[in-house]
């Protein structure tokens, strides 16, 4: 070999023995990270029908008589992620059946039937059916709770007619709430 070549590959060898010029092999440490998510609690929530429409019709007699018809679907719904046995009560009130002109229907004759009540989670539920809607009444109650629920009736709504009273349509606002 030519000095030179000596020369030149003796300059070389150590900076390959340092891995100059070589690209570096990355070595990693082990470790964990710990991530964490959020969920807040939701609401309780009531939702009720817009327009409940005609619950039906009766011919005006001297003896009176009774109306009854659906009022539409109403559902609570509670995602809150209440504690274990915790509850709510839905409640009702109405206003007078009040025609265009002449004497209303009082509140004190109109009921509410809760009916079937088709449910989703862990609760129990109690239709209290109350038969005087003049004040603020509990509808539907539930007890026992475990986590997120809802529930979804159809409740009839009775008015009591008396005798005599003026033919015509007669209208009421029907409220629900939930605490």
């Amino acid at each position: 070999m030519s000095i030179i070549r000596h020369a030149l590959l003796a300059a070389l060898l150590p900076a390959v023995a340092l891995g100059v010029g070589m690209p570096a092999t990355a070595f990693a440490a082990g470790g964990a990270s710990t991530a964490t998510i959020t969920v807040t609690g939701g609401v309780l929530a009531i939702s009720v029908p817009t327009d409940a429409g005609n619950l039906g019709s009766l011919a005006n007699t001297v003896g009176g008589g009774t109306i009854s018809g659906p009022l539409g679907q109403v559902q609570v719904s509670d995602a809150r992620a209440a504690a274990a046995g915790s509850g709510w009560v839905a409640s009702v009130i109405s206003t007078a059946f009040t025609p265009p002109s002449g004497p209303a229907i009082p509140a004190s004759d109109v009921s509410y039937a809760a009916g079937v009540i088709t449910k989703v989670g862990t609760a129990t539920y109690t239709a209290n059916d109350p038969s005087d809607l003049t004040g603020v009444v509990p509808a539907v109650t539930a007890t026992g709770i475990t986590g997120d629920n809802s529930a979804t009736w159809d409740p009839t709504i009775t008015v009591i007619v008396d005798g005599g009273m003026a033919a015509g349509v007669y209208s009421a606002t029907i409220t629900h709430s939930v605490v």
